[in-house]
């Protein structure tokens, strides 16, 4: 008699893998957005580093008009790193959302043309994360990114987080 495996032995063998690997993959979505989370708000953390180097060397943020240190006037997320990335302060690239689409972009507001004031803004995928616990939105969000895509209703709501300054 020969011994192995018959077909229909190896394809129950398969479907009960097939089977566990779907659990395992369900079971670590929590886990992804909670990983895509903590990177959306570390990019937040870094880009604010990257505007204190640029205020340091301007004197003020990358605003809505074009200043000394800069050409292009800053009125949104992607232009603002443009401005960064080329103002020799040692930056060169400025992260972007993990997902980067649908509501899953980051946002940039200053508070017009002197660009004292700056509000980022991201949206986290889970609404009920540890981060919200002490989580308390800028108060200035409404006086900075006010007629932008950012105002304090967008800061207060409960899957967006802010810094600003």
């Amino acid at each position: 008699m020969k011994k192995g495996f018959t077909l229909i032995e190896i394809l129950i063998v398969v479907a009960i893998i097939a089977i566990l690997a779907s659990v395992v993959l369900v079971g670590l979505g929590p886990t992804q957005q909670a990983g895509r989370d903590a990177r959306r708000i570390s990019d937040l953390h870094e880009v604010q580093n990257g505007l204190e180097l640029y205020f340091q060397k301007c004197g003020y943020y990358p605003g809505v008009t074009a200043g000394p240190c800069d050409s292009t006037a800053s009125t949104g997320y992607t232009t603002m790193a443009a401005v960064l990335t080329g103002s020799s302060i040692g930056v060169s690239t400025i992260p972007e959302d993990p997902m980067n689409t649908g509501s899953h972009v980051y946002e940039f507001a200053t508070n017009g043309a002197n660009a004292t004031q700056y509000v980022l803004q991201a949206d986290l995928e889970n609404a009920s994360s540890s981060v919200f616990i002490s989580y308390s939105a800028p108060s200035n969000a409404g006086s900075v990114g006010s007629g932008d895509k950012i105002t304090a209703a967008t800061c207060a709501a409960a899957h967006n987080y802010c810094i600003s300054l």
